[in-house]
Protein backbone atom coordinates (compact mmCIF):
# COMPACT_ATOMS: atom_id res chain seq x y z
CA UNK A 1 0.00 0.00 0.00
CA UNK A 2 1.09 3.11 -0.68
CA UNK A 3 0.85 6.21 1.45
CA UNK A 4 2.71 8.60 3.65
CA UNK A 5 4.94 7.92 6.77
CA UNK A 6 7.58 9.50 9.16
CA UNK A 7 10.57 7.07 9.95
CA UNK A 8 13.75 7.53 12.07
CA UNK A 9 16.83 6.59 10.65
CA UNK A 10 20.29 6.24 11.71
CA UNK A 11 23.25 6.72 9.22
CA UNK A 12 26.75 7.33 8.60
CA UNK A 13 27.10 10.13 5.95
CA UNK A 14 29.66 13.05 5.14
CA UNK A 15 28.91 16.54 6.38
CA UNK A 16 31.57 19.38 5.82
CA UNK A 17 31.26 21.95 8.63
CA UNK A 18 32.40 25.57 7.22
CA UNK A 19 35.68 25.45 9.67
CA UNK A 20 36.57 22.35 7.36
CA UNK A 21 35.31 24.12 3.90
CA UNK A 22 37.67 27.01 5.17
CA UNK A 23 40.59 24.79 5.76
CA UNK A 24 40.37 23.24 2.63
CA UNK A 25 40.30 26.74 0.82
CA UNK A 26 43.21 28.47 2.81
CA UNK A 27 45.27 25.15 1.53
CA UNK A 28 45.24 25.70 -2.03
CA UNK A 29 44.95 29.36 -2.09
CA UNK A 30 48.27 31.15 -3.58
CA UNK A 31 50.13 33.14 -1.32
CA UNK A 32 48.76 36.71 -2.69
CA UNK A 33 45.38 35.24 -2.39
CA UNK A 34 45.40 34.06 0.80
CA UNK A 35 47.06 37.33 1.71
CA UNK A 36 43.54 39.12 0.33
CA UNK A 37 41.28 36.31 2.57
CA UNK A 38 43.27 37.72 5.56
CA UNK A 39 42.93 41.37 4.89
CA UNK A 40 39.24 40.52 3.96
CA UNK A 41 39.09 38.42 7.63
CA UNK A 42 40.59 41.09 9.83
CA UNK A 43 38.34 43.80 8.64
CA UNK A 44 35.57 41.42 9.49
CA UNK A 45 36.33 39.51 12.63
CA UNK A 46 37.05 42.40 15.63
CA UNK A 47 38.67 39.81 18.11
CA UNK A 48 41.28 39.04 14.61
CA UNK A 49 44.81 41.09 14.79
CA UNK A 50 47.96 40.47 13.14
CA UNK A 51 51.20 39.06 15.24
CA UNK A 52 53.67 42.09 14.91
CA UNK A 53 56.64 40.40 16.86
CA UNK A 54 60.04 39.91 14.80
CA UNK A 55 59.73 36.34 12.92
CA UNK A 56 63.36 35.08 13.87
CA UNK A 57 66.67 35.89 12.97
CA UNK A 58 66.51 32.97 10.59
CA UNK A 59 63.77 34.24 8.79
CA UNK A 60 61.61 30.99 10.01
CA UNK A 61 57.57 31.89 10.22
CA UNK A 62 56.21 31.94 13.81
CA UNK A 63 53.47 28.62 12.10
CA UNK A 64 56.22 27.15 11.19
CA UNK A 65 58.32 27.50 14.61
CA UNK A 66 55.11 26.93 16.69
CA UNK A 67 55.31 23.40 14.72
CA UNK A 68 58.38 22.72 15.13
CA UNK A 69 58.68 23.36 19.18
CA UNK A 70 55.44 21.33 19.80
CA UNK A 71 57.40 18.21 18.67
CA UNK A 72 61.20 19.76 20.50
CA UNK A 73 62.27 21.14 17.05
CA UNK A 74 64.36 23.99 17.62
CA UNK A 75 64.00 25.44 13.64
CA UNK A 76 61.40 25.24 10.58
CA UNK A 77 63.73 23.86 8.12
CA UNK A 78 64.80 19.94 7.57
CA UNK A 79 67.78 19.36 6.46
CA UNK A 80 68.04 16.35 3.88
CA UNK A 81 71.46 14.03 3.82
CA UNK A 82 71.73 11.12 1.32
CA UNK A 83 70.92 7.99 3.33
CA UNK A 84 69.47 9.57 5.66
CA UNK A 85 65.33 9.20 7.27
CA UNK A 86 66.23 11.84 10.07
CA UNK A 87 64.17 14.03 8.43
CA UNK A 88 60.57 12.16 9.31
CA UNK A 89 61.94 12.00 12.97
CA UNK A 90 61.18 16.36 12.99
CA UNK A 91 57.70 16.19 11.57
CA UNK A 92 54.81 17.63 13.77
CA UNK A 93 52.65 14.98 14.65
CA UNK A 94 49.55 17.11 13.79
CA UNK A 95 50.48 17.44 10.33
CA UNK A 96 50.27 14.23 9.25
CA UNK A 97 47.19 15.06 7.69
CA UNK A 98 45.28 18.15 7.18
CA UNK A 99 42.25 17.21 8.70
CA UNK A 100 44.07 15.48 11.93
CA UNK A 101 42.88 18.29 14.60
CA UNK A 102 39.12 18.10 13.97
CA UNK A 103 37.22 21.03 15.27
CA UNK A 104 34.78 20.26 18.28
CA UNK A 105 31.40 19.02 17.04
CA UNK A 106 32.90 17.81 14.15
CA UNK A 107 32.56 14.26 13.00
CA UNK A 108 35.30 11.87 12.42
CA UNK A 109 34.08 10.92 9.29
CA UNK A 110 34.05 14.53 8.20
CA UNK A 111 37.97 14.05 7.28
CA UNK A 112 37.64 12.48 4.49
CA UNK A 113 35.30 14.72 2.69
CA UNK A 114 37.23 14.49 -0.74
CA UNK A 115 36.22 12.51 -3.72
CA UNK A 116 39.37 10.12 -3.52
CA UNK A 117 41.86 10.80 -6.36
CA UNK A 118 42.40 9.41 -9.48
CA UNK A 119 43.96 6.03 -8.77
CA UNK A 120 47.18 5.87 -11.10
CA UNK A 121 47.58 9.64 -11.48
CA UNK A 122 51.00 10.52 -12.71
CA UNK A 123 50.97 13.37 -15.04
CA UNK A 124 49.64 16.71 -14.26
CA UNK A 125 47.95 16.95 -17.99
CA UNK A 126 45.30 14.98 -16.38
CA UNK A 127 44.97 17.10 -13.14
CA UNK A 128 42.42 20.00 -13.90
CA UNK A 129 43.11 23.68 -13.46
CA UNK A 130 44.72 24.79 -10.44
CA UNK A 131 46.09 21.23 -9.82
CA UNK A 132 43.14 19.09 -8.39
CA UNK A 133 42.57 15.70 -10.04
CA UNK A 134 39.86 14.41 -12.19
CA UNK A 135 36.36 14.70 -10.37
CA UNK A 136 37.46 16.46 -7.34
CA UNK A 137 35.37 19.93 -6.23
CA UNK A 138 36.39 22.75 -7.20
CA UNK A 139 35.73 25.64 -5.07
CA UNK A 140 36.38 28.89 -7.27
CA UNK A 141 35.32 32.23 -6.15
CA UNK A 142 35.22 33.50 -9.54
CA UNK A 143 35.40 32.63 -13.36
CA UNK A 144 37.78 34.37 -15.42
CA UNK A 145 39.30 34.30 -18.89
CA UNK A 146 42.55 31.84 -20.08
CA UNK A 147 45.52 33.58 -19.42
CA UNK A 148 48.64 33.42 -21.78
CA UNK A 149 50.88 31.66 -19.68
CA UNK A 150 47.94 29.11 -19.18
CA UNK A 151 47.17 28.11 -23.33
CA UNK A 152 50.48 27.97 -23.79
CA UNK A 153 51.54 25.59 -20.98
CA UNK A 154 48.23 23.29 -21.92
CA UNK A 155 49.90 23.35 -25.42
CA UNK A 156 53.11 22.10 -24.02
CA UNK A 157 51.44 19.74 -22.04
CA UNK A 158 50.14 18.41 -25.34
CA UNK A 159 53.22 18.17 -27.38
CA UNK A 160 54.55 15.44 -26.36
CA UNK A 161 57.96 16.14 -24.78
CA UNK A 162 59.71 14.31 -22.54
CA UNK A 163 59.67 15.22 -18.76
CA UNK A 164 62.95 16.97 -19.42
CA UNK A 165 61.96 18.87 -22.38
CA UNK A 166 58.84 20.01 -20.52
CA UNK A 167 60.15 21.46 -17.97
CA UNK A 168 62.26 23.46 -20.44
CA UNK A 169 59.84 24.75 -22.27
CA UNK A 170 57.72 25.61 -18.70
CA UNK A 171 60.83 27.75 -17.77
CA UNK A 172 60.83 29.28 -21.32
CA UNK A 173 56.51 29.89 -21.17
CA UNK A 174 57.58 31.57 -17.34
CA UNK A 175 59.92 34.02 -18.82
CA UNK A 176 57.34 35.10 -21.47
CA UNK A 177 55.30 38.49 -21.23
CA UNK A 178 51.78 39.97 -21.45
CA UNK A 179 52.62 40.21 -24.61
CA UNK A 180 54.18 37.13 -26.31
CA UNK A 181 57.48 37.89 -25.95
CA UNK A 182 60.22 35.99 -24.96
CA UNK A 183 61.98 37.91 -22.49
CA UNK A 184 65.19 35.85 -21.17
CA UNK A 185 68.69 35.51 -22.73
CA UNK A 186 68.77 31.18 -23.67
CA UNK A 187 72.13 30.94 -22.75
CA UNK A 188 71.01 31.93 -18.95
CA UNK A 189 68.05 29.77 -18.84
CA UNK A 190 70.50 26.51 -20.10
CA UNK A 191 73.20 27.42 -17.52
CA UNK A 192 70.62 27.27 -15.11
CA UNK A 193 68.99 24.03 -15.88
CA UNK A 194 71.94 22.11 -16.39
CA UNK A 195 71.21 21.32 -20.64
CA UNK A 196 73.00 22.27 -23.92
CA UNK A 197 71.81 25.55 -25.29
CA UNK A 198 71.39 23.95 -28.81
CA UNK A 199 68.55 21.88 -26.74
CA UNK A 200 66.84 24.84 -24.97
CA UNK A 201 67.06 26.39 -28.85
CA UNK A 202 65.14 22.76 -29.95
CA UNK A 203 62.53 23.22 -27.64
CA UNK A 204 61.80 27.28 -28.33
CA UNK A 205 61.78 25.68 -32.17
CA UNK A 206 58.89 23.91 -31.02
CA UNK A 207 56.93 26.37 -28.83
CA UNK A 208 57.14 28.81 -31.34
CA UNK A 209 54.51 26.32 -33.58
CA UNK A 210 52.13 27.12 -30.30
CA UNK A 211 48.90 29.28 -30.60
CA UNK A 212 48.68 31.92 -31.35
CA UNK A 213 51.39 32.23 -33.88
CA UNK A 214 54.35 34.68 -33.34
CA UNK A 215 54.17 33.78 -29.57
CA UNK A 216 57.60 33.19 -27.46
CA UNK A 217 59.90 35.52 -30.51
CA UNK A 218 62.50 37.25 -28.89
CA UNK A 219 61.87 40.67 -31.40
CA UNK A 220 59.09 42.28 -33.45
CA UNK A 221 61.30 40.87 -36.16
CA UNK A 222 61.04 37.19 -35.38
CA UNK A 223 57.71 37.42 -34.19
CA UNK A 224 56.46 38.98 -37.79
CA UNK A 225 58.69 36.27 -39.43
CA UNK A 226 56.83 33.64 -38.06
CA UNK A 227 53.22 34.80 -38.58
CA UNK A 228 54.80 35.38 -42.70
CA UNK A 229 56.49 31.57 -42.20
CA UNK A 230 52.90 30.56 -41.15
CA UNK A 231 51.14 32.08 -44.13
CA UNK A 232 53.58 31.17 -46.69
CA UNK A 233 54.25 34.96 -47.11
CA UNK A 234 58.00 34.93 -46.27
CA UNK A 235 60.47 35.12 -48.74
CA UNK A 236 64.11 37.44 -49.45
CA UNK A 237 62.43 40.67 -49.90
CA UNK A 238 60.27 40.39 -46.91
CA UNK A 239 63.27 38.91 -45.28
CA UNK A 240 65.30 41.88 -46.07
CA UNK A 241 62.19 44.57 -44.77
CA UNK A 242 61.96 42.94 -41.88
CA UNK A 243 65.93 43.22 -41.41
CA UNK A 244 65.27 47.19 -41.81
CA UNK A 245 62.53 47.91 -39.97
CA UNK A 246 64.17 50.98 -38.50
CA UNK A 247 64.00 52.25 -42.41
CA UNK A 248 60.44 51.43 -42.16
CA UNK A 249 60.15 53.82 -39.02
CA UNK A 250 61.60 56.86 -39.77
CA UNK A 251 60.00 56.48 -43.78
CA UNK A 252 62.86 55.94 -45.76
CA UNK A 253 60.94 54.47 -48.60
CA UNK A 254 63.84 54.89 -51.59
CA UNK A 255 66.17 52.64 -48.49
CA UNK A 256 63.92 50.18 -48.26
CA UNK A 257 63.42 49.83 -51.68
CA UNK A 258 67.20 49.63 -52.40
CA UNK A 259 67.88 47.19 -49.69
CA UNK A 260 64.50 44.78 -50.49
CA UNK A 261 65.50 44.81 -54.16
CA UNK A 262 61.63 45.55 -55.35
CA UNK A 263 60.09 48.54 -56.94
CA UNK A 264 57.58 51.47 -55.26
CA UNK A 265 54.44 48.96 -55.86
CA UNK A 266 55.43 45.97 -54.90
CA UNK A 267 57.19 47.62 -51.60
CA UNK A 268 53.46 49.20 -50.70
CA UNK A 269 52.14 45.49 -50.78
CA UNK A 270 54.97 44.23 -48.67
CA UNK A 271 53.90 47.06 -46.18
CA UNK A 272 49.99 46.44 -46.58
CA UNK A 273 51.40 42.71 -45.93
CA UNK A 274 52.83 43.78 -42.79
CA UNK A 275 49.99 45.83 -41.32
CA UNK A 276 47.53 42.93 -41.45
CA UNK A 277 50.18 41.23 -39.06
CA UNK A 278 50.02 41.23 -35.15
CA UNK A 279 52.91 42.62 -33.26
CA UNK A 280 51.33 41.79 -29.86
CA UNK A 281 50.51 37.92 -29.67
CA UNK A 282 49.37 37.69 -26.34
CA UNK A 283 47.41 41.01 -26.68
CA UNK A 284 44.05 38.66 -27.14
CA UNK A 285 43.93 36.95 -24.31
CA UNK A 286 42.11 37.43 -20.55
CA UNK A 287 45.04 38.78 -18.47
CA UNK A 288 46.08 39.03 -14.84
CA UNK A 289 47.99 42.10 -13.69
CA UNK A 290 52.03 41.60 -13.95
CA UNK A 291 52.56 40.04 -10.36
CA UNK A 292 56.24 39.29 -9.45
CA UNK A 293 56.41 35.42 -8.50
CA UNK A 294 57.23 35.12 -5.00
CA UNK A 295 58.35 31.61 -3.61
CA UNK A 296 56.15 29.94 -0.56
CA UNK A 297 59.40 28.06 0.14
CA UNK A 298 63.35 28.47 -0.46
CA UNK A 299 65.74 25.44 -0.98
CA UNK A 300 69.04 26.11 -0.26
CA UNK A 301 72.69 23.52 -0.13
CA UNK A 302 72.99 22.64 3.31
CA UNK A 303 76.76 22.95 4.44
CA UNK A 304 76.71 19.85 5.99
CA UNK A 305 75.44 18.28 3.28
CA UNK A 306 71.95 17.66 0.98
CA UNK A 307 69.19 19.94 0.99
CA UNK A 308 67.28 23.20 3.76
CA UNK A 309 63.80 23.68 3.19
CA UNK A 310 62.38 26.68 4.89
CA UNK A 311 59.06 28.51 4.83
CA UNK A 312 59.07 31.89 3.02
CA UNK A 313 58.02 33.93 6.19
CA UNK A 314 57.31 36.59 4.07
CA UNK A 315 54.15 34.59 2.39
CA UNK A 316 52.67 33.43 5.84
CA UNK A 317 50.66 35.86 7.35
CA UNK A 318 50.87 35.81 11.42
CA UNK A 319 47.44 36.60 13.30
CA UNK A 320 46.36 36.57 17.16
CA UNK A 321 43.42 36.40 18.46
CA UNK A 322 42.96 39.27 21.32
CA UNK A 323 42.01 37.35 24.13
CA UNK A 324 41.82 40.52 26.58
CA UNK A 325 39.53 42.32 24.00
CA UNK A 326 37.66 39.26 23.40
CA UNK A 327 37.16 39.21 27.57
CA UNK A 328 35.90 42.73 27.51
CA UNK A 329 33.64 42.40 24.86
CA UNK A 330 31.77 39.15 26.07
CA UNK A 331 31.27 40.99 29.72
CA UNK A 332 29.76 43.85 28.21
CA UNK A 333 27.45 42.14 26.21
CA UNK A 334 23.98 41.68 27.32
CA UNK A 335 21.24 40.71 24.84
CA UNK A 336 21.28 36.54 22.79
CA UNK A 337 22.28 37.98 19.32
CA UNK A 338 25.64 39.94 21.05
CA UNK A 339 26.37 37.17 22.63
CA UNK A 340 25.96 34.74 19.78
CA UNK A 341 28.34 37.22 17.47
CA UNK A 342 31.02 37.31 20.19
CA UNK A 343 31.01 33.59 20.39
CA UNK A 344 31.19 33.18 16.55
CA UNK A 345 33.91 35.27 16.34
CA UNK A 346 36.33 33.62 19.05
CA UNK A 347 35.23 30.46 17.08
CA UNK A 348 36.11 31.96 13.70
CA UNK A 349 39.09 33.63 15.41
CA UNK A 350 40.74 30.65 16.72
CA UNK A 351 40.17 28.02 13.95
CA UNK A 352 41.73 30.78 10.82
CA UNK A 353 44.80 30.87 13.46
CA UNK A 354 44.82 27.15 14.06
CA UNK A 355 44.20 26.74 10.09
CA UNK A 356 46.93 29.16 9.03
CA UNK A 357 49.38 26.74 11.11
CA UNK A 358 48.22 23.92 9.89
CA UNK A 359 48.64 25.25 6.24
CA UNK A 360 52.31 26.04 6.78
CA UNK A 361 53.48 22.72 8.48
CA UNK A 362 51.64 21.20 5.11
CA UNK A 363 53.54 23.23 2.80
CA UNK A 364 56.29 22.27 4.40
CA UNK A 365 55.99 18.63 4.93
CA UNK A 366 54.66 18.22 0.84
CA UNK A 367 57.68 20.65 -0.16
CA UNK A 368 60.27 18.69 1.73
CA UNK A 369 59.49 15.34 0.49
CA UNK A 370 59.09 16.62 -3.02
CA UNK A 371 62.64 17.99 -2.62
CA UNK A 372 63.79 14.28 -1.06
CA UNK A 373 62.90 12.78 -4.21
CA UNK A 374 64.12 15.59 -6.73
CA UNK A 375 67.18 15.65 -4.99
CA UNK A 376 69.25 14.59 -8.49
CA UNK A 377 67.38 17.56 -10.39
CA UNK A 378 68.66 20.34 -7.77
CA UNK A 379 72.38 18.68 -8.28
CA UNK A 380 73.22 18.12 -11.76
CA UNK A 381 69.90 19.79 -13.60
CA UNK A 382 66.58 18.95 -15.86
CA UNK A 383 67.81 15.67 -17.17
CA UNK A 384 67.50 14.10 -14.00
CA UNK A 385 64.36 14.71 -12.67
CA UNK A 386 62.51 11.75 -11.72
CA UNK A 387 59.05 10.12 -12.38
CA UNK A 388 56.91 11.67 -9.41
CA UNK A 389 53.29 11.17 -8.90
CA UNK A 390 50.82 12.73 -6.14
CA UNK A 391 50.43 9.42 -4.63
CA UNK A 392 54.19 8.81 -4.18
CA UNK A 393 54.14 11.85 -2.17
CA UNK A 394 51.22 11.30 -0.48
CA UNK A 395 52.04 7.57 0.69
CA UNK A 396 55.41 9.27 2.06
CA UNK A 397 54.16 11.33 4.10
CA UNK A 398 50.63 9.91 5.00
CA UNK A 399 48.26 12.22 3.40
CA UNK A 400 45.31 12.29 1.19
CA UNK A 401 45.88 12.51 -2.85
CA UNK A 402 43.76 15.33 -2.70
CA UNK A 403 45.34 17.06 0.05
CA UNK A 404 48.50 17.06 -2.20
CA UNK A 405 47.21 18.17 -5.04
CA UNK A 406 45.75 21.22 -3.63
CA UNK A 407 49.24 21.91 -1.66
CA UNK A 408 51.27 22.07 -4.72
CA UNK A 409 48.38 24.09 -6.39
CA UNK A 410 49.43 28.01 -7.27
CA UNK A 411 52.74 27.05 -4.59
CA UNK A 412 56.25 27.79 -5.47
CA UNK A 413 59.70 26.91 -4.34
CA UNK A 414 62.69 29.01 -5.14
CA UNK A 415 65.83 26.79 -5.52
CA UNK A 416 69.56 27.29 -6.86
CA UNK A 417 68.49 26.40 -10.11
CA UNK A 418 65.80 29.05 -10.43
CA UNK A 419 61.98 29.45 -9.33
CA UNK A 420 59.50 26.58 -9.91
CA UNK A 421 55.81 26.00 -9.60
CA UNK A 422 55.30 22.68 -7.13
CA UNK A 423 53.69 20.91 -9.91
CA UNK A 424 57.07 21.23 -12.16
CA UNK A 425 58.34 18.29 -9.78
CA UNK A 426 55.50 15.85 -11.31
CA UNK A 427 56.51 14.26 -13.98
CA UNK A 428 55.14 10.86 -16.29
CA UNK A 429 56.76 7.40 -15.69
CA UNK A 430 56.47 4.20 -17.64
CA UNK A 431 56.32 1.19 -15.42
CA UNK A 432 57.57 -1.98 -15.45
CA UNK A 433 56.68 -5.44 -16.29
CA UNK A 434 58.67 -7.46 -13.68
CA UNK A 435 57.50 -5.03 -10.66
CA UNK A 436 60.83 -3.38 -10.50
CA UNK A 437 61.21 0.53 -10.30
CA UNK A 438 59.32 2.56 -12.78
CA UNK A 439 61.51 4.00 -15.55
CA UNK A 440 61.92 7.50 -16.80
CA UNK A 441 59.76 8.65 -19.93
CA UNK A 442 62.82 10.50 -21.12
CA UNK A 443 65.30 7.52 -20.15
CA UNK A 444 62.66 5.06 -22.50
CA UNK A 445 62.67 7.78 -25.33
CA UNK A 446 66.43 7.68 -25.09
CA UNK A 447 66.91 4.01 -25.32
CA UNK A 448 64.33 3.79 -28.66
CA UNK A 449 66.31 6.40 -30.45
CA UNK A 450 70.18 4.54 -29.72
CA UNK A 451 67.99 1.43 -30.82
CA UNK A 452 67.09 3.07 -34.00
CA UNK A 453 70.58 5.14 -34.58
CA UNK A 454 72.01 1.68 -34.91
CA UNK A 455 69.93 0.48 -37.92
CA UNK A 456 72.12 0.02 -41.12
CA UNK A 457 70.68 -1.22 -44.77
CA UNK A 458 72.41 -4.74 -44.00
CA UNK A 459 70.84 -5.34 -40.86
CA UNK A 460 66.97 -5.32 -39.54
CA UNK A 461 64.85 -2.11 -39.54
CA UNK A 462 62.74 -2.45 -36.70
CA UNK A 463 59.26 -2.06 -36.80
CA UNK A 464 57.29 -0.09 -33.61
CA UNK A 465 56.06 -4.24 -32.99
CA UNK A 466 59.68 -4.91 -32.08
CA UNK A 467 60.84 -2.20 -30.77
CA UNK A 468 57.69 -2.93 -28.27
CA UNK A 469 58.91 -6.62 -28.10
CA UNK A 470 62.37 -5.55 -27.22
CA UNK A 471 61.27 -2.72 -24.54
CA UNK A 472 59.47 -5.41 -22.69
CA UNK A 473 62.28 -8.47 -22.72
CA UNK A 474 64.20 -5.55 -21.19
CA UNK A 475 61.24 -5.29 -18.32
CA UNK A 476 59.54 -1.91 -19.69
CA UNK A 477 56.06 -2.78 -19.89
CA UNK A 478 55.02 0.09 -23.08
CA UNK A 479 52.37 -0.14 -25.76
CA UNK A 480 52.92 0.18 -29.56
CA UNK A 481 51.12 3.74 -29.83
CA UNK A 482 53.17 4.77 -27.24
CA UNK A 483 56.34 3.65 -29.36
CA UNK A 484 55.02 5.31 -31.98
CA UNK A 485 53.98 8.52 -29.94
CA UNK A 486 57.68 8.85 -28.77
CA UNK A 487 59.48 8.15 -32.52
CA UNK A 488 56.90 10.92 -33.76
CA UNK A 489 57.87 13.16 -31.34
CA UNK A 490 61.59 12.44 -32.11
CA UNK A 491 61.36 13.22 -35.59
CA UNK A 492 61.88 9.58 -36.41
CA UNK A 493 60.08 8.26 -39.54
CA UNK A 494 58.12 4.80 -39.53
CA UNK A 495 60.18 1.61 -40.47
CA UNK A 496 58.97 1.66 -44.32
CA UNK A 497 60.26 4.86 -44.47
CA UNK A 498 63.77 4.34 -42.80
CA UNK A 499 64.24 1.15 -44.95
CA UNK A 500 63.55 3.33 -48.12
CA UNK A 501 66.15 5.63 -46.80
CA UNK A 502 68.38 3.07 -45.97
CA UNK A 503 68.44 1.91 -49.58
CA UNK A 504 68.78 4.82 -51.04
CA UNK A 505 71.96 5.38 -48.96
Amino acid sequence: MIGQRLEVRQGQGLVITPQLQQAIKLLQLSNLELEAFVEAELERNPLLQRDETDAGNDGAPDAANDAASADGGDEAELRFVEGSDAHAQNMDAASDDLYGDAAPGERVSDRQEDGAAQPGLNDWSRTGAGGMADGEERERPDHRDLTLWEHLQAQASAAGLSAADHGIALTLIDATDEGGYLRVDLGEIAERLGVDISRVEAILSVCHGFEPTGVMARSIAECLTLQLVERNRFDPAMGALLDNLELLARRDLTALRKACGVDAEDLGEMIAELKGLTPRPGAGFGGEPAQTVVPDVHVRPDPAGGWRVELNADTLPRLLMDKRYHSVIAAGARSDTEKTFVADCAAQASWLVKSLDQRAKTILKVSSEIVRQQDAFLAFGVEFLRPLTLKTVAEAIEMHESTVSRVTSNKYVSTPRGVFELKFFFTAAIQSSDGGAAHSAEAVRRRIKTMIDGEDADGEVLSDDRIVEILNEAGIDIARRTVAKYREALKIPSSVQRRRLLKTA
